[in-house]
């Protein structure tokens, strides 16, 4: 039996960089159905789960996990009150749209021309010629 010879790609420029995508792109395909949920849950969480309607915070075991994941940041007040504020809620829903294909339109895209062709039409050409009497070439 002939044995073939396989050349190392190792040595080439940029495979590195290629392998190392492919073991990225394949983590995140078999953590595509989490980052989707936590896409889900950062994007509908709302402030009254995690507040009171009078401005207090609610008791840690009463908010939901995914409730406390989609706060961004707890700033305590001087008067013992305390800020949240919560991750962008609007470029959650706007990676999630265009994950789902809500953003891309076929319509618009099946309008557009792949080769642009453009046919110029000058102005028609005249030709004229010059006519000369003889009675003014005698004067």
């Amino acid at each position: 039996m002939a044995r073939t010879r396989q050349t190392p790609i190792g040595r080439f420029g940029g495979v590195r960089v290629a392998q190392r995508r492919v073991k990225t792109s394949a983590t995140l395909e078999q953590n595509k159905e989490a980052v989707a949920q936590e896409l889900i849950a950062l994007g509908t969480t709302s402030i009254t789960e995690i507040m009171n309607l009078d401005g207090t915070m609610k008791d840690q075991k009463d908010i939901p996990d995914y409730a406390l994941r989609a706060i961004k940041r707890i700033t305590p007040m001087p008067d013992g009150r305390v800020a949240v504020e919560m991750h962008d809620k609007v470029s959650v829903l706007r990676v999630l749209a265009k994950a789902a294909g809500f953003l891309d339109s076929p319509d618009q895209e099946s309008d557009k021309p792949s080769i642009v062709g453009i046919n110029m039409k000058g102005p028609e050409t005249t030709e004229y010629a010059e006519v000369i009497d003889e009675q003014d070439s005698k004067a």
